[in-house]
């Protein structure tokens, strides 16, 4: 197996979507932090890697892959014999999963992602306030989209279908910060998202994440 190397930081939520996929496929590689309070990211060699000076990148060998979702999808279209699928063979059963893989990053990530960054990046990292007029407008967004998953997940124990899979995982960042706020509340009052989030967030992968969570 070519040598996988992961570039990024421990708070980002988007380095979690990768190291998360990497763990669950079982696949050894490096993590090198980058120190992206000296600007690290905007220099080179790093902005060669991607040009728009963000974290994650994935080195596969001599492959090279920006951008949290392209890289979890590479790796499980790369590395099929190890892990869980996590991306299935069955074209019916992989629709299903690219379909909700896609609601996820159009639908639920923008309003986890706007909360998330309220509620614990800004307040807790950076020591500002969490602005209440965003948080109402973010928490009404993610409510209805909730509404959808409650309604998806009552047919099936997880969004692509009956089988853990990358609809899933790509959410598990945002829902890990979200669930020790406040917000919690709007997953709990829907028992079959709730259900879906206490299973996802259980997955032993998902343990390895946070061990390595940085605040």
């Amino acid at each position: 197996m070519a040598g996988l190397k992961l570039y990024g930081v421990n708070q980002s939520t988007n380095v979690m979507r990768a190291l998360v996929c990497l763990y669950e496929k079982g696949l050894d590689f490096e993590f090198v932090s980058v120190d992206m309070y000296s600007g690290e990211h905007k220099k080179d060699p790093f902005i060669s890697f991607n040009p728009f000076g963000q974290v994650p990148v994935l080195e596969d060998g001599d492959i090279q892959i920006f951008e949290s979702r392209a890289i979890t999808e590479h790796l499980c279209r790369a590395y099929t014999e190890k892990g869980p699928t996590l991306l299935p063979s069955d074209k019916k059963a992989l629709a299903s999963v690219l379909t909700w893989k896609e609601v996820e990053a159009g639908q639920f990530n923008v309003p986890a992602s706007k909360l998330a960054f309220e509620l614990f990046y800004k307040s807790f990292l950076f020591g500002g306030t969490a602005d209440e007029a965003v948080m109402a407008e973010h928490e009404e967004r993610l409510a209805k989209v909730l509404d959808v998953y409650e309604v998806r997940l009552s047919k099936n124990n997880y969004l692509g279908g009956d089988e853990y899979s990358l609809a899933d995982l790509n959410h598990l960042p945002c829902l890990h910060f979200l669930v020790g706020t406040p917000v919690k509340k709007i997953f709990d009052s829907r028992p079959h998202v709730s259900k879906w989030c206490t299973d996802a967030l259980a997955r032993p992968a998902w343990a390895k994440v946070v061990a390595m969570i940085v605040v």
